[in-house]
């Protein structure tokens, strides 16, 4: 299973508890989204049960590895920021 990398210096980290009890995070590693913005976004993941294993493919390849992130872009605004969730922390980043 892929662990994230320790967030940055400057990176805004906001606690929560997945649907399965166990503890999440969403990391702003670019400092510039919001708090409300996090926040509301760390709800959203929760309620839509996106924390814990998943069981796809990120290569598209046939084997499939457990826990490895899922990558997308998400926009915040006017802003375009790489999106990465790993099992129990979701992760903002410039481009």
């Amino acid at each position: 299973m892929t662990q994230p990398p320790e967030p940055d210096p400057q990176a805004t980290v906001i606690e929560g508890t997945a649907h399965n009890g166990k503890p999440c995070r969403i990391v702003d590693n670019t400092g510039a989204i919001p708090h409300t913005e996090l926040e509301q976004l760390l709800e959203d993941l929760i309620a839509e049960k996106r924390f814990g294993l998943n069981a796809l493919s990120a290569t598209g390849s046939s084997a499939i590895k457990l826990g490895e992130p899922q990558f997308t872009h998400l926009q915040v605004g006017d802003d375009l920021y790489r999106f990465l969730l790993f099992p129990y922390e979701a992760r903002l980043e410039s481009f």
